[in-house]
């Protein structure tokens, strides 16, 4: 059984994908050839924006939108602790600072209450509202100029209050939709939720490539010809002519080719994604309170990136599955907080509770489009063998 079994799908997807890269080596236009320019058309037009901007990778669409707002030394930015590493990443990369806000026990998505303790303790330099690190030059001296939620697992964050208090305390909405890519949040789809909104194609994501790759996504056209021109080197009207400090962020066209005949069955894998969660939580729901599921909404639906559960006996789950060959994972053994790489912005051990709390229980099963409802059953049987041993 594969944790994501990309080989089903593309025994589903063959003749296209091959019909797609045969095309591109045919023509030769590798680098922005006119696979990628009808790939951001179909994004933009699937999300619900004016504009989508591929990029090599989630990870630069993260960056190249940080970029484009030009955040940068002496900026603070507000995050989850709860999430992978390249949402603060980008924040330290252009030498900015990632003030981390603890996540809802429920949603696992960032809280905004929480958010407020930290604008309010940023303004009072008061640690005791909410944890601040400690920077050399002192929280005085940063200002505040973006929040990037994070849509955990795919399920979108609660942006309605968000961008409230965005609006009131001028800050930048970046959505991290790398996980989300197909959600949506009251009525709008994942990746416009936000000022702008970023995703990423990484092979195991809901809409994957064959290689890594990213878009961001936005309806402010100037704000679109900035990321168009980061991407490219910061090019502007001529290819020698370099308005900006940009990236090479470009997206390969042969990668454009498979995610357009990804993206034409792409509706259907995610409601195999959503039958998949349904059978998962119905069958898990037998466990409770030994196990419990990650809260969806009423007016949010998950693109089902991740399922995952909590529970005490997270160890003795993992070990069962494992010995009976089948792959779960531990999203994530531990907050950004307490990574090394982190280290120096001294937060205390016990500063984002339920990161932590969370961190010590969570599993994520098997799921992508192409699991059977046997696998399903086998995996929850084996999961409630392992909660009664």
């Amino acid at each position: 059984m594969q944790f994501v079994d990309l080989q089903a799908q593309f025994e589903v997807l063959e003749q296209g994908i091959r019909t797609g890269i045969d095309s591109v080596l045919r023509h030769g236009k590798f680098i922005m050839g006119p696979e990628v320019y009808e790939l951001e058309q179909r994004l933009a037009g699937y999300v619900g924006v004016k504009y989508a901007i591929s990029c090599s990778s989630g990870t630069d669409a993260l960056l190249m939108a940080l970029m484009a707002e030009n955040i940068g030394p002496g900026d603070a930015v507000f995050t989850t602790p709860f999430t992978f590493v390249s949402t603060a990443e980008v924040i330290s990369l252009l030498g900015a600072t990632p003030i981390f806000v603890d996540i809802d026990p429920e949603t696992f998505n960032i809280d905004h209450h929480k958010l407020l303790l930290a604008i309010e303790a940023m303004k009072k330099i008061d640690p005791a509202i909410h944890p601040l690190p400690k920077v050399p030059c002192g929280i005085s001296a940063l200002k505040p100029r973006a929040v990037i939620p994070v849509d955990i697992f795919g399920l979108p964050a609660d942006y309605e209050p968000l961008l409230e208090i965005a609006g009131r305390e001028g800050l930048f909405v970046l959505e991290d939709a790398a996980q989300s890519f197909g959600g949506a949040y009251k009525g709008r789809r994942a990746g416009g939720l936000g000022h702008a909104g970023a995703t990423s194609f990484f092979p195991a994501k809901p809409l994957g490539c064959y290689g890594d790759g990213g878009a961001v996504f936005t309806d402010d056209e100037v704000y679109a010809e900035k990321l168009q021109s980061i991407r490219n080197h910061g090019q502007g009207s001529e290819k020698y002519d370099n308005i900006r400090i940009g990236l090479n962020g470009r997206l390969d066209t042969l990668q454009a080719a498979i995610l357009l005949e990804k993206l034409k069955v792409f509706p259907d894998e995610l409601a195999s994604r959503q039958k998949i969660a349904a059978k998962y939580t119905q069958l898990l729901s037998r466990h409770k309170p030994g196990v419990t599921v990650q809260h969806i909404p009423d007016d949010c639906s998950s693109a089902w990136a991740q399922y995952s559960i909590l529970s005490d006996s997270r160890d003795s789950i993992h070990n069962a599955l494992k010995k009976a060959g089948i792959p779960s994972m531990i999203y994530y053994p531990k907050g950004l907080h307490q990574q090394t790489a982190y280290s120096g912005l001294g937060f205390a051990a016990d500063d984002f509770p339920v990161t932590e709390k969370i961190c010590e229980r969570i599993l994520s099963l098997p799921i992508h489009p192409y699991l059977s409802d046997e696998h399903v059953e086998r995996i929850c049987y084996i999961l409630n063998e392992a909660m009664s041993s």
